[in-house]
């Protein structure tokens, strides 16, 4: 019978996300008078406040470490042109003048549903619903409808207030010798549920919060983990290269590791001070 399924599994997509990773300029910053610095970060702040206190999609400002660049700010919103909204609101400020991009990464919260999808398809084909017949799409529009109002709070989630945030992006091998892609949906499911084993064994220490980029950008999937001890990054992402899904079939990008600035200490980090953990 799987044969004859489609292969592609269902998903639930939820708050579109958006990385913008930057550099700043701190030689130009150190010109300025010491009003104008505080001047310059207070509008700032202002801005990063209320974009934090948002109820329905917030941002997030970290600092880098690392090359890679010296800010990274995160936003989660209900759409593309609020994302795009919130880079504007970004670029108006005098701030700006003093950030240069380095990289940023576009992508929605997604959440894979191959056990439900295994389940759908096998009972409609036993019904013998056609594939992708209206009868089949109305049935697959109701898993996803009761899927998305159970899963809510995961696909629209607000951004942890961990003291660490590591982001990574990361594909699906699609080699001439191992491709994710050409695997059944059984052996698929299989793996990705032993995968998610792992990550469950780490539930209390960090966070995880995947978003869907194909169509979107470069890798297929971006990854953030929040925890307040980045020794958990190092201990689950090892862990998990042990179990057959990303020994064998996943390819990783850059890595980058910050800590949660609040708005009201963006001048303090400006100044060379690092918010202390109770910030």
């Amino acid at each position: 019978m799987s044969q004859t399924l489609p292969a592609v599994p269902l998903t639930l997509e939820g708050y579109a996300t958006l990385h913008q990773m930057m550099r700043f300029r701190w030689t130009a910053w150190r010109a300025l008078t010491e009003t104008a610095r505080r001047e310059i970060a207070a509008e700032a702040s202002t801005l990063l406040a209320a974009l934090e206190a948002k109820p329905n999609g917030q941002s997030a400002l970290f600092s880098l470490l690392g090359h890679k660049g010296d800010l990274m700010l995160v936003h989660f919103r209900d759409s593309f042109d609020q994302l795009n909204q919130a880079e504007l609101d970004v670029a108006r400020l005098r701030l700006a003048e003093f950030l240069e991009p380095t990289s940023s990464y576009l992508s929605v919260v997604e959440l894979g549903l191959y056990e439900s999808t295994l389940k759908t398809y096998k009972a409609l084909a036993e019904q013998g619903v056609e594939p992708h017949s209206e009868a089949w799409k109305k049935a697959i529009e109701e898993t996803i409808a009761r899927q998305k109002e159970a899963m809510k709070s995961r696909l629209f989630p607000t951004i942890p207030p961990n003291r660490y945030i590591c982001f990574y992006p990361m594909d699906r091998r699609r080699g001439e010798d191992k491709n994710w892609y050409t695997l059944p949906m059984e052996e698929r499911q299989r793996q990705m549920n032993e995968h998610g084993m792992v990550g469950r064994r780490y539930a209390g220490e960090v966070k995880q919060i995947i978003t869907g980029s194909i169509g979107f950008d470069d890798w297929e999937w971006g990854v953030d983990l929040f925890a307040d001890n980045p020794l958990v990054f190092k201990k689950l992402i090892y862990e998990m290269r042990f179990d057959q899904v990303s020994a064998v079939y996943a390819l990783f990008g850059s890595f980058y590791v910050g800590l949660r600035c609040p708005a009201d200490r963006l001048h303090d980090l400006l100044e060379g001070k690092l918010p202390d953990r109770a910030s």
